[in-house]
């Protein structure tokens, strides 16, 4: 079995930035004049580029093949269903 070299991800970097995502969603729920609906939103897409980012260099998919890296991908519009339905359960 072949073993593929590559670099070490900045690990500090990376837990530094995820710190910035984390003060900037506390701001943006608690301080931040936006509508509601403007902050959820906001805090869904900083919430996704965390998990991204946890994923791609904590968890090494970054590093892996497209076929190990699928098997993570799949299940990700059937948890946007599962938060879709959720979501919009009042409106039923």
């Amino acid at each position: 079995m072949a073993e593929t070299r590559h670099a070490h991800p900045p690990y500090l970097l990376i837990w530094l930035y995820l710190f910035v995502l984390t003060v900037a969603e506390i701001a943006l729920a608690f301080e931040l004049p936006f509508s509601r609906n403007v902050k959820l939103i906001l805090l869904l897409l900083l919430a996704l580029w965390k998990a991204f980012l946890v994923a791609m260099f904590f968890m090494h998919l970054k590093f892996e093949k497209w076929n190990l890296r699928l098997i993570a991908i799949v299940p990700l519009p059937l948890a946007l269903i599962l938060v879709l339905a959720v979501i919009t359960e009042h409106v039923w």
